[in-house]
This record gives C-alpha cells, sequence and structure tokens, in this order.
C-alpha cells in the first residue's frame, strides 16, 4: 500500500485482516512514491492499493512506472482516490489500473470485491503473456525447421563428366511474409546430369501452410527419384496430398512446377499444376518469355484427386537463365493502389536484365518491384530462383 496517510493505512491494514481466509495475504505500508518503487524493486508483489495524493510524484507516475516493469514483475493496481475523484480513476484504469476504491466510506465487501477482481485480472494477463511466450518459443522453433527445409548447397551436375564447375547454377531468395511461410521449393540431383527443380506455394498464411510445406517437402523427396516424367510426378504428388488433406479440414490447395533440365541433352522437361509459368530466358535471343503450358493444363494440387497434368518441352543453350518464382513477388500493389505489378511488369523487368548474372537478376527484379510499391515489404511469401544453364554437353546449340 502506497499511501501518506498513517490512520488511513492503518485503517485499511485492519480491513485487509478481517479478511482472513477469504483473502489471505500480508501488506506493507509506504508513505511516498519514492519509497513504493524502491520497494517494488526490493520485493515482488500481486497487488498494489496506490493513492492518487502523494508528496513529490503523484499516483499516476507510480503507476506509469510499474508499467515499464517486465509483465511478469508487474503487480495488479488499485487506484486509491479521494470523492469527487472519478476522473482520475478513470485515467488511471486507462493506463493500465485494474480497478479503484473511493476512500471515503471504505467497507469490507467492497474491498475484499475489488482484490479479487484485480488479483484474478493478474492471473489471467499472466496465463496469457506466458501463452504468448511459449507460442513465440514454438513459432521459432517451427520457422528454423521450416528454413532448414530450404536447400543451402546445391548438387553438381556434369554435361559430359568432366570435372569442374557444376553445369548448372542456382540462385534462390526467399522473402517469407511471416514467421512461417508458404512457399517452398527444392533441387534435387536425379542423376549426374539430371537436376529437379521444383517450386510451390501453399494456400494461405500461418502454422497450417508451413505444415503442408514441410508435407511437400516430404513428398518430393520421395517422390522425385521415382517418377522421371515431370507429368506423372505431379499427378502422383496430387493423390498423396489429397489422401493427407481431409475435406472437413477445409479447402487447402498447392499450386506446383516441376522441371527436370538434362545438361547432357539440352532439353527441360516439365509440368505445372496452376502455378505461374517460369520465364525462359534466352541472352542469345534477347528474349524472356514464359514457357509454353503444357497439355493437359492440371489444376492446383490438393484439389482433385484424379487430375491429370501434362508435360512440357523445350531446348535449353548455354547462357539461358530459367526463373520460377511465386506470386508474391508480381501481386504487388502500387504505392498509390491503383493497380498491381503484375507478370506483364516482370517479365519486361527480366528482359531489360537478362544480361546480368542469375543472382543480380534476381536482385534487380525484387528492387523493381520495391520501387513501384513503395515499399520494402511483401504482402505475401516471395520466392524466386534462379536457374543459370553454364554448360551442356552439346554446347549448347
Amino acid at each position: 500500500m502506497v499511501d501518506d496517510d498513517p490512520v488511513f493505512a492503518a485503517f485499511v491494514e485492519q480491513l485487509v485482516l478481517s479478511l482472513g481466509a477469504e483473502f489471505p495475504c500480508t501488506l506493507q505500508w509506504v508513505d511516498s512514491a519514492e519509497r513504493g518503487l524502491e520497494e517494488l524493486g526490493r520485493a515482488s508483489y500481486d497487488l498494489v492499493l496506490l493513492d492518487y495524493h502523494l508528496p513529490g510524484a503523484d499516483g499516476l507516475h507510480v503507476l506509469a512506472q510499474i508499467r515499464e516493469l517486465p509483465t511478469a514483475q508487474q503487480p495488479a493496481v488499485i487506484m486509491l482516490t479521494g470523492s469527487g475523484n472519478e476522473s482520475v480513476a478513470v485515467e488511471a484504469m486507462k493506463r493500465g489500473a485494474k480497478d479503484y476504491l473511493c476512500k471515503a466510506g471504505l467497507e469490507v465487501a467492497p474491498l475484499l470485491r475489488v482484490l479479487n477482481s484485480a488479483l484474478t485480472q493478474k492471473q489471467l494477463e499472466d496465463q496469457v503473456a506466458s501463452y504468448n511466450t511459449q507460442m513465440r518459443a514454438d513459432l521459432e522453433l517451427a520457422r528454423r525447421l521450416q528454413q532448414s527445409l530450404l536447400p543451402v548447397r546445391f548438387p553438381v551436375f556434369r554435361a559430359d563428366g568432366a570435372l569442374g564447375d557444376s553445369a548448372l547454377r542456382f540462385e534462390p531468395r526467399f522473402i517469407p511474409a511471416m514467421d512461417l511461410a508458404g512457399d517452398f521449393f527444392s533441387v534435387l540431383a536425379l542423376s549426374e546430369s539430371q537436376a529437379g527443380v521444383f517450386i510451390c506455394d501453399v494456400m494461405g498464411h500461418g502454422v497450417r501452410s508451413a505444415l503442408v510445406t514441410a508435407m511437400m517437402h516430404a513428398l518430393v523427396e520421395n517422390e522425385a527419384p521415382r517418377t522421371p516424367d515431370p507429368g506423372e510426378f505431379l499427378a502422383a504428388l496430387n493423390r498423396r496430398l489429397t489422401r493427407l488433406i481431409q475435406p472437413e479440414e477445409g479447402p487447402m490447395y498447392v499450386t506446383a512446377f516441376y522441371g527436370i533440365a538434362d545438361v547432357a541433352t539440352g532439353q527441360l522437361r516439365y509440368a505445372n499444376a496452376g502455378h505461374p509459368r517460369p520465364l525462359h530466358l534466352r541472352r542469345r535471343l534477347g528474349t524472356a518469355d514464359a514457357l509454353p503450358a503444357p497439355r493437359p493444363a492440371g489444376p492446383a494440387l490438393g484439389m482433385y484427386p484424379d487430375a491429370n497434368y501434362g508435360t512440357g518441352e523445350c531446348s535449353l543453350e548455354v547462357g539461358d537463365v530459367l526463373l520460377l518464382f511465386t506470386d508474391g513477388l508480381y501481386e504487388v500493389a502500387s504505392a498509390d493502389g491503383a493497380e498491381d505489378y503484375g507478370k506483364a511488369r516482370l517479365q519486361a523487368a527480366a528482359k531489360e536484365n537478362l544480361r546480368l548474372p542469375a543472382g543480380a537478376l534476381c536482385e534487380a527484379l525484387i528492387g523493381d518491384v520495391r520501387r513501384f510499391s513503395g515499399r520494402a515489404e511483401f504482402a505475401d511469401d516471395v520466392c524466386l530462383l534462379g536457374v543459370d544453364v553454364v554448360r551442356l554437353a552439346n554446347g549448347g546449340s
């Protein structure tokens, strides 16, 4: 209790002691704001009865100092006011006090009610704070685990069996919009010359989407080496995913692209499940075009268990870049909200920067989108993967 009136303090102490087993506690009295803050620094208290009129600093100042303590160390504050000072009580509650008592005519019943109410609020706040702390720790662990699923080192692919640098170079950029992301990519060594390149975007954000990306990682790692045709691979992935996600859990779908780049034959074979079509940058020709849509064009994964996915094919040359991305990169509003960045701008920016190495190209595209929006942050997850064709067995013709 912080109150400069020793007579009133003794009266309140007698009221508190009279509560007995209904509210077992001990009470410590100090007569100034300074001594009150010293006592709170010395010992841990559950409740503080705080007078507004104090010598030196007033009760609102003490309340502000209490609110700066770590949440777990903050006692519940009940403001003591004189008659006619209800406005002070209201202001105190706006600043974090749990309740107030009028000093005039104070009796046992209202004192017990207010003490119990304030203590209950404090206990609930402590429980919420503990839950939030645990939740943040769990989310951080989940974020680290999810990050660990993304490749940081890439396999070496040989065009003709000779030793040396990889015939394919990979440049990823991953920008999650939240702690847990719904985008995912993977690069798999199917053989010495064949690279399986997978990218997907799981519907939504948060924990549920992150769990699905973890499932996708396991499914891709398990299925890709066994299924040499990209269309068949996506169909197998789709069947597995629709069995894992039950309809009663609500809709959940995944857009995905999977390609197999073979540096021995100079061919890319690919399939698409409702995903933005990657850009094929041909530096020799100075073009940046979306890969033709394979037929049949299958839906996103997880929608229809018997969906079919066609396999497309195109030739690769030395100097080509394949640019895989999720829609968070281009579905970005301008600073005035009048229009989206869109696929056309992305394609034009890729063509303008196609002479850059794949890593610098990715940075240039991200920078262009940020300038367009006027914001450094993205509202959706962004996943971007540049694949630079460095060497082919046939020399690239």
